[in-house]
């Protein structure tokens, strides 16, 4: 049974940065895509970021792009987002997720495993 966990959300000004951590178990870490969404109030889950199974492809939403960074150290079964020059419409829960196949989706259905979700709450 898969397990994510996902840390480093937290309350941060406009402008700063914030690095999640989402940690996996239960599966062959290395030989899935994972990938980054969030939820906020009022709005439908966004995609924010993927990435496949070996790091060699990423992909990320027009929203964030520039901004945000996501990685994986598959030595440690963990994916990273990288959030940098944050905004207030940045603030959600974010969820990780496991994909169905090697590389990456911006679609819900291709992940078949999530986390918990941690909270970001940017401030202006």
């Amino acid at each position: 049974q898969v397990q994510l966990v996902e840390s480093g959300g937290g309350l941060v000004q406009a402008g700063g940065s914030l690095r999640l951590s989402c940690a996996a178990s239960g599966r062959t870490f290395s030989s899935y895509a994972m990938g980054w969404f969030r939820l906020a109030p009022g709005k439908e889950r966004e995609f924010v970021a993927s990435i496949s199974w070996n790091g060699g492809s990423t992909y990320y939403a027009k929203s964030v792009k520039g901004r945000f960074t996501i990685s994986r150290d598959n030595a440690k079964n963990t994916v990273y987002l990288q959030m940098n020059s944050l905004k207030p419409e940045d603030t959600a829960v974010y969820y990780c997720a496991m994909g169905r196949l090697v590389v990456g989706s911006t679609e819900a259905k291709a992940y078949d495993s999530w986390g918990q979700g941690t909270q970001v709450t940017v401030s202006s």
